[in-house]
């Protein structure tokens, strides 16, 4: 059976092996693997001398792991393990050892056997563990620790040890966490006192002698420091090993020492350890951290060759480290009210001698370093924000703190912009200026005079320098002063960061007034560096508010911006299309007549030239700003169509020039599309989307000449100027055209329908009698659903906006487009995609007809255009309500609302009333003949059936319970209208029918006209039935 079982690894992991032969040897593998006393011959195979080959040696002991770990082996059993490895480590590691040491992945199985025979045994079996494996260590009885495999055998041990039981990184079960408390308590009486001598043998007799030993134990006090006698490790005899290996940083030889930094990753460790505040503060002082921290940043490495090549960053990056662990705990003190004086005094003591250090870190030229202390120092701003008024030795902090903030801001000299190969190192720059500018406002939350002081006289001073230097000015300087502008509003606008829950600070809006005028006048705008035109371009957009009230500005701002439409570098260029609108659009009631200057400015960037994209451009993940695509041009273009409306369509343009503006940019645009129509027609596909292109073009124009307060007040919006309506109603014409011709095409469909949607905006209700061709257009037989729905929002919109002049034209066009939804809604469903989108088309579907109800247009639901659809549209909202499934729920609900409006406009006067004494006497006259019956046998039977609905649980289900509001409201509306025959149908029917009597409902139905009593009834009822 061993032979057996080693031939088959042997063959299962040959890459020589054929196929079918693997398969074999892994098959019997797999049940040796199910016999659960495998684990012998596995065991015998790792321990047998001569050795079996390394791989068959790992699959067995990977065999033996698993049963120790997972197959509950009885005591016996985990004895046989225990003394057999024992054995076979005492010959393989030991002092007289015979056999080499393990490979590294088989050392690192071995080791895991071990620390799960510990975890088993050590309790009872196996107390002397931490003994058997010490012993391995020295050659001679303990004289010193000698034995070099020994002893990285027993240090890889305690590392393992700590994983399994201390580890706070592992989330571990109540049993498992009392097993680990266990153990750890038994190691502390046991055989603490020894590991940590243990510890110091070993630092002594390795120490430049084997790094390797050396850094591992580092390593492992740093693990066990956590939840062991902290003494054990501050002792002067184990700092005066510690100390030394932090001191090998002053080697400058070694600039890269990997037992040095370890060494001080173990002293952070140390100190990151919990204690009270008065036991931490003096461990900071006994280990005289200020000076050893002081030494390593005077080291070489980080002082002598900073700004080189030769600068030690990992050495920084480690004394970051600890420098942000002994400033948080600091702080930690310092926050806790409860603390006594002397404490507390102490912590002032250290936070004054660690600042400095703790900003020159944060000033450090690697960002992995300054990130490193980040922590630190937000916890201490917020703490000096929580103080509130600073005496003099805490606000003494801010202002060295606030220029280290503002200098970290600055790109640094070795940086590249707008580099491809510097996109990655850009990214990661503005995350940390995120970051950074969080310490900032801290900064400014605690002192805002300070605030505000230093940003002004930095901004100043940059100006100053751009005036004498002009061009030759460093680049990053100018860009800080401008990042530091664009901040500023925080403070200087409403509603903006600091000043959001307060007014804007005074003082800080006539600073950034004052920013903004130097920076205008400044003539940055001309500046060669491309990053500094794109800062400038952002702050003039986010500060626009500024120009209302500094008109004076405004042209040669514009004029900039018509420059930079046209510069040379295309991340400039295609950003300032956007920006460009902004500006325009923001400030539309100031900048005055313009547009006949701008449109000449711009007239050459205007032209469409589609392009059909490659597959190799498909695939590219380029991201915005640096995508200079035919598809990305011609988005930015877009963004000029509208700014071009937007500043045609000013006040101060007379109606007639708008409409010639309109015209001038509108006309090439329709020669185009003549040109390119015959040729989109047979299936060209550059002219299909060159058409697409231009109608798009039309439609993000006409959103320019739009009243842009129209969205928010649909009923007060400006009527567009005739000139200009009949402008647009050429576009409206000219799309229709293209869309009539090449309606089966969805990329037109999508482009006429948002360009239909903007049309809206400036033609208002002259668009009504287009709007059958528009509907036979863009819900062709193609469409899908999810257009069917889009353009159905568009339709409630234009219904809302034009209730009063919209009833013959939806009378016109009501039964075409039902039909069009009939037909979308019986569609089989293909996947969960068709799913969602027959979701979405019932919910647009059941508001539309709602939206028609509540604008008092209800009429033309009945006309004697549209009877031949009513009944089909009746019976399809019942179907909607009734559908009690995931994704239909809001459908369904407002389903029911329609419903019930149905049955009050055409359900004729109210027969019956409710109150306390209810009244059911009148004779339902209805709106026509057999509607009172009609609502009895379809509106409340669907209320029922859907209260029957075992997926309606209204009592558990918070949407579900909107729903059974609206059938309460529809019960109540039916029973208003029809009185005596709703009791009766009631009392003859309904009940009956789930064997019950009526009465009950009844009272709770009519009692009152809160619909709270009914539906409390109806809750409990059906959570009764259920």
């Amino acid at each position: 059976m061993d032979a057996q079982f080693e031939k088959a690894i042997e063959i299962a992991f040959d890459p020589r092996s054929s196929q079918a032969l693997k398969n074999q040897a892994l098959e019997f593998l797999n049940q040796v693997r199910t016999d659960v006393q495998a684990w012998r011959i596995c065991a015998a195979l790792f321990t047998r001398s001569p050795r079996a080959s390394d791989i068959v040696r790992h699959v067995s002991l990977e065999m033996v792991n698993n049963a120790v770990h997972s197959q509950g082996l009885d005591a016996p059993d985990l004895a046989f393990v225990k003394n057999s490895l024992l054995d076979y480590i005492t010959r393989t590691y030991g002092p007289a050892a015979q056999d080499q040491a393990d490979p590294a992945n088989v050392q690192n199985k071995l080791t895991q056997t071990l620390t799960y025979l510990f975890v088993a045994l050590y309790g009872e079996g196996w107390e002397t563990f931490f003994d058997d494996f010490l012993a391995l260590t020295s050659s001679q009885n303990g004289a010193a620790r000698d034995n070099l495999s020994g002893v990285m055998l027993y240090l890889r041990i305690l590392s393992s040890v700590h994983d399994e039981i201390a580890d706070l990184m592992i989330s571990r079960q109540g049993n498992e966490s009392k097993r680990n408390n266990d153990l750890k308590d038994l190691i502390r009486e046991r055989h603490m006192q020894k590991i940590a001598m243990s510890w110091q043998d070993i630092l002594a007799q390795w120490t430049n002698k084997h790094d390797g030993v050396v850094e591992l134990t580092l390593k492992v006090i740093g693990k066990w420091v956590s939840w062991i006698d902290i003494s054990l490790v501050v002792s002067q005899e184990m700092q005066n090993l510690i100390l030394p290996l932090v001191g090998r940083a002053n080697n400058a030889s070694n600039n890269i020492d990997t037992v040095r930094d370890t060494a001080i990753d173990t002293l952070t460790e140390i100190v990151a350890k919990k204690m009270g505040p008065s036991h931490k503060m003096e461990l900071i002082s006994f280990l005289n951290l200020r000076g050893i921290i002081t030494e390593l940043l005077a080291s070489q490495g980080l002082n002598e060759f900073k700004g080189t090549s030769r600068y030690d960053n990992d050495l920084a990056e480690v004394v970051a480290k600890l420098l942000n662990t002994i400033m948080t705990d600091v702080v930690r003190v310092l926050e806790d009210n409860k603390v006594d004086a002397e404490t507390r005094a102490k912590a002032e003591r250290h936070l004054q001698d660690f600042l400095p250090a703790l900003l020159r870190l944060f000033s450090d030229e690697f960002d992995e370093v300054c990130s490193t202390v980040i922590p630190s120092l937000t916890d201490l701003l917020t703490f000096l924000r929580r103080v509130g008024t600073l005496p003099d030795s805490y606000s003494q902090m801010l202002r060295p703190i606030l220029s280290a903030i503002v200098a970290k801001m600055r790109y640094d000299e070795t940086s590249s912009w707008g580099t491809e190969d510097g996109e990655s190192d850009e990214a990661e720059f503005q995350e940390l200026r995120k970051r950074l500018q969080i310490l900032q406002k801290s900064v400014a939350a605690v002192d805002q005079t300070l605030y505000i002081e230093f940003l002004s006289n930095l901004v100043g001073n940059m100006f100053a320098t751009l005036e004498q230097q002009g061009p030759q000015m460093d680049w990053r300087d100018l860009d800080l002063a401008l990042h530091e502008i664009y901040l500023f509003g925080e403070l200087a606008l409403p509603n903006a960061g600091l000043a959001h829950k307060s007014e804007p600070n005074a003082v800080a809006t006539e600073r950034l007034a004052v920013m903004m005028s130097k920076m205008v006048e400044s003539g940055i705008a001309n500046f060669p560096h491309p990053a500094i035109l794109l800062q400038y371009m952002e702050i003039c957009v986010r500060y626009h508010a500024f120009f209302e009230s500094h008109h004076q500005y405004i042209a040669p701002v514009l004029e900039n911006f018509v420059h930079l439409i046209h510069h040379d570098h295309p991340r400039v260029r295609t950003r300032s299309w956007y920006l460009f609108l902004r500006f325009v659009k923001q400030l539309r009631a100031q900048v005055g007549n313009v547009a006949k200057t701008v449109i000449q400015s711009i007239s050459d960037l205007l032209p469409i030239k589609a392009e059909v994209p490659s597959n190799e451009a498909e695939d590219d993940m380029s991201s915005d700003e640096s995508d200079h695509s035919a598809d990305a041009i011609f988005n930015g273009q877009l963004y000029l169509f509208e700014a071009i409306g937007c500043i045609s369509s000013t006040s101060t343009t007379p109606e007639a020039d708008q409409a010639l503006y309109a015209r001038s940019v509108m006309e090439p645009l329709f020669s185009d599309m003549s040109v390119h129509l015959p040729r989109a027609k047979s299936g060209d596909a550059q002219a299909i989307l060159q058409i697409h292109h231009i109608i798009m073009a039309l439609g993000t124009l006409a959103n320019g000449f739009a009243d842009p307060n129209q969205s928010q007040n649909p009923n007060n919006q400006r009527t567009p100027p005739q000139a200009v309506s009949g402008e647009f109603s050429r576009a409206s014409e000219a799309i229709l055209v293209a869309l009539n011709e090449l309606n089966t095409n969805g990329e037109i469909r999508a482009a006429c329908r948002s360009a239909f949607s903007r049309l809206l905006g400036v033609l208002g209700a002259t668009i009504l009698p287009q709007l059958p061709q528009w509907i036979e257009g863009l819900l062709s037989q193609s469409s899908s659903k999810d257009e069917m729905a889009f353009f159905l929002r568009l339709l409630e919109q234009i219904v809302y906006n034009f209730k009063g002049e919209i009833y013959n034209i939806l009378d016109l066009l009501l039964t075409p487009l039902l039909q069009r939804v009939f037909a979308g809604l019986s569609e089989p469903i293909n996947g969960t995609d068709d799913e969602i989108q027959l979701q979405e088309l019932r919910r647009e579907y059941v508001s539309f007809v709602q939206v028609i109800l509540i604008n008092d247009l209800g009429g033309v639901l009945v006309s004697s255009s549209n009877q031949g659809v009513f009944e089909a549209l009746v019976n399809s909202i019942m179907t909607i309500a009734k559908t009690i499934v995931h994704g239909n729920i809001v459908a369904s609900r407002i389903s029911f609302n329609v419903l019930a409006r149905m049955a009050q406009q055409w359900g004729g006067p109210d027969v019956a009333t409710i109150g306390e004494n209810p009244t059911a006497n009148g004779v339902p006259t209805p709106a026509f003949p057999g509607f009172d019956q009609f609502m009895l046998t379809q509106f409340h039977t669907a209320c029922w059936e859907v209260m029957q609905d075992i997926n309606f649980r209204p009592y558990a289900d918070a949407q579900t319970r909107q729903i059974l509001n609206e059938i309460t409201g529809l019960e109540q509306t039916v029973y208003l209208k029809t009185g005596e025959k709703f009791i009766n149908h009631c009392q003859t029917v309904t009940f009956p029918a789930i064997g019950m009597g009526a009465e009950d409902f009844l009272r709770a139905l009519t009692s009152s006209t809160d619909r709270k009593a009914a539906m409390t009834y109806l809750q409990q009822l059906l959570k009764s039935r259920r």
